[in-house]
């Protein structure tokens, strides 16, 4: 059984992994048409009074205001990040807060591109399992869902070789990190391998930049699941951080395809306990190859792939660069100057403080630097 959505009354955020496949998430930042560059660049964007959350004009400097005060996790009321959250920094951290603090620019056909992505990955998943839709009202229905998720995968994996869209879930410097890896089977030498798919609107590779970006990802989730698979990602931890409720006793949907999958619980605690066991018991390995796979979107080629190198030492590092933006510790960065030709597709450079500042983020744009306890 596989979860796809929650009823209306649950969100994303709520239920603790977005309704898209996180692989899909950040397809739109390619420049595919890097040869059309010139034609982008006069493509109107956000201009100075742009349309707040609540679609009332809101100006540059009454966004500024008092973003010294709170830590963007704090500020954009977030739990936890996703994977491609950091993703996005790789590509460009700046692009990243803009489309936290003022979301709902991206252009029509962008947003066609992730739902052709999403489509093809959906289309993948079925030829393993069928979805099945499972009703939920509460925070703690919709985790019990993915947890519910987990469990039945794992046994799939060890007895069937191949599953997909996997949920994972880990403490990273101080913050919790979801995602939903793509795919995972072991090859005939035994070894567990990761792969990712990326849809392309053309039929090419993807720019360096992009790549760069996708091995990060596919990096993150190996760190993640192998920590979950080692026993470093604990039930405390991963409560603290939602605040879900373990005591609270399951919707009566949840509690019926829980018996289904053969489970005997009451309460999310009774499944989390179960998650933690089957990952730490079932005898999983961690991940030994990371492959990421590109293909066309119309036709389905198979353009390339592509082999990534895990350097834990280097995805550690990365991390705590990325996570002290999001802690407060340091303002957002736009890209380096060489990288300025991101510019050129971006839904937020008619406002980008760090463009109009030749890389200069100005002193009104991002807080004032924590100090590092």
């Amino acid at each position: 059984m596989a979860e796809t959505r929650e009823e209306e009354t649950v969100s994303a955020e709520a239920s603790g992994f977005s309704d898209l496949s996180d692989s899909e998430f950040l397809e739109f930042l390619d420049l595919e048409d890097a040869q059309e560059s010139n034609a982008l660049v006069n493509m109107p964007g956000p201009s100075s009074e742009s349309l707040g959350k609540d679609d009332k004009p809101i100006s540059l400097q009454n966004w500024k205001r008092g973003l010294d005060i709170l830590s963007p996790m704090e500020r954009f009321h977030l739990k936890y990040l996703y994977v491609t959250d950091l993703a996005t920094q790789n590509w460009c951290e700046l692009q990243t807060a803009y489309g936290k603090e003022l979301p709902g620019f991206l252009a029509p056909e962008k947003a066609a591109v992730l739902d052709t992505g999403a489509s093809i990955h959906l289309a993948r998943e079925l030829e393993l399992h069928d979805l099945v839709t499972v009703p939920v009202t509460t925070k703690e229905d919709a985790w019990a869902i993915k947890f519910l998720n987990i469990l039945l995968m794992i046994p799939a994996l060890q007895s069937e070789g191949h599953i997909r869209e996997f949920p994972v879930f880990g403490e990273v410097e101080g913050v919790l990190l979801v995602g939903v890896i793509d795919e995972l089977h072991y090859t005939a030498k035994g070894e567990l391998e990761l792969a990712e798919l990326k849809t392309r609107r053309r039929p090419m590779l993807p720019l360096e930049a992009q790549k760069k970006k996708d091995c990060f990802q596919v990096s993150l989730y190996k760190y993640i699941f192998d920590a979950m698979v080692q026993g470093k990602v604990t039930p405390a931890s991963l409560i603290h951080h939602t605040k879900l409720c373990p005591e609270k006793p399951l919707g009566p949907s949840v509690l019926r395809h829980a018996r289904k999958g053969g489970f005997s619980v009451k309460s999310l605690g009774d499944l989390m306990e179960l998650v933690f066991l089957s990952l730490t018991l079932s005898d999983l390995p961690v991940i030994d190859i990371l492959k990421i796979e590109y293909i066309h979107q119309e036709t389905a080629t198979v353009l390339g792939t592509e082999i990534v190198a895990f350097e834990e030492k280097e995805v550690r590092a990365k991390v705590q660069h990325y996570m002290a933006y999001w802690m407060g510790h340091r303002e957002p960065q736009g890209v380096d100057v060489e990288e300025a030709w991101k510019c050129q597709t971006c839904a937020y450079a008619d406002i980008c403080e760090w463009r109009k500042g030749s890389g200069v983020l100005s002193s009104t744009l991002g807080p004032q630097a924590k100090k590092a306890k």
